[in-house]
């Protein structure tokens, strides 16, 4: 490589360094200034989108539609179910347990959302889990989980669903 191709080269990779280190200090900056109560509304409704198209995943569609809100290496800790170590078990385990028999509901005013900077955000919260065409629901359960924001794109990295009981009426 010549002299003149080297230092091109070096320009080139700093000019590129640069950008995305600015890149990652604006994106950085955006998340920071979310406040407390936009990033709360923020996975608020990504948990209702989330667990809407749960609840109508007997449309395969929809099924494909909720597998999509989460990484393809997702841990779901269940403390009846056991674990699963990636989507397309949870997935498939969704498809078998729930589809077409149960719907998730989040117990109102249970929601709490923490950043992780850098990262995300974490969800808790208490749900139960109705089953299909019944207004009573069965079981309630407490939930954490943990959000991923990349490229203004979210999703779910670890799932836990536990404490479950019969629900409070």
């Amino acid at each position: 490589m010549t002299r003149a191709r080297s230092r091109l080269a070096k320009t080139a990779l700093t000019g590129l360094m640069a950008t995305a280190l600015l890149f990652g200090a604006v994106e950085s900056a955006a998340a920071a200034e979310r406040s407390p109560e936009q990033l709360t509304q923020v996975i608020d409704g990504l948990d209702t989108a989330v667990f809407d198209a749960f609840n109508t995943c007997a449309d395969p569609a929809r099924l494909e539609e909720h597998a999509a809100y989460f990484d393809p290496a997702v841990e779901f800790y269940h403390d009846n179910g056991g674990v699963t170590w990636s989507r397309d078990e949870m997935i498939e385990r969704t498809r078998a347990n729930v589809c077409g028999n149960y719907r998730r509901e989040r117990v109102p005013g249970t929601l709490k959302v923490f950043p992780i900077k850098d990262f995300g955000a974490i969800a808790q919260g208490t749900h139960r889990f109705c089953p299909t065409g019944s207004t009573a629901c069965a079981g309630e359960a407490d939930f954490v989980m943990v959000w991923r924001e990349r490229d203004g794109q979210w999703q779910v990295t670890r799932v836990l669903s536990y404490a479950h009981r019969q629900a409070a009426h």
